[in-house]
């Protein structure tokens, strides 16, 4: 295993955060429509899309800085491999109660997969290299 799959991982994740980051904060609107929520949902879902787009976007940065030097920053991984299994079992339970149509949140049941199975196989502390006086 090496530290170039995870850079890899954290750069595609950062670059996904930032893209719904962009569009959930700088275009709320939009995002309502690409999610199918026009023309029903309420004016102040725009509010949490511009909040939860600053979020996106924090978490972009988090994962640039992960990727420049990945043992350093196990938190900001960590903390995204949760977020993402939130996001996922949130995802499945809104589906599975019928309060959600699939066709709305394809990115929201693969996306959260691929994040947890890049950063768990490539995770620092399984790129450790494993000290001398443990082998012993």
């Amino acid at each position: 295993m090496t530290m170039r799959g995870l850079r890899f991982t954290l750069r595609f994740i950062a670059v996904v955060q930032f893209f719904f980051g962009v569009l959930f904060t700088f275009a709320p609107g939009a995002a309502g429509t690409l999610l199918g929520l026009e023309p029903t949902a309420p004016a102040w879902v725009e509010w949490l899309f511009v909040m939860m787009g600053a979020r996106f976007l924090g978490y972009a940065a988090g994962m640039l800085v992960a990727s420049r030097d990945p043992m350093a920053h196990q938190s900001w991984i960590n903390t995204m491999i949760a977020i993402q299994v939130v996001d996922w079992l949130a995802t499945v339970g809104f589906l599975l109660s019928g309060d959600l149509p699939l066709t709305h949140v394809v990115s929201a049941l693969v996306l959260p997969v691929l994040f947890v199975a890049g950063l768990t196989w490539w995770h620092p502390r399984r790129l450790a290299p494993i000290p001398a006086h443990a082998l012993a």
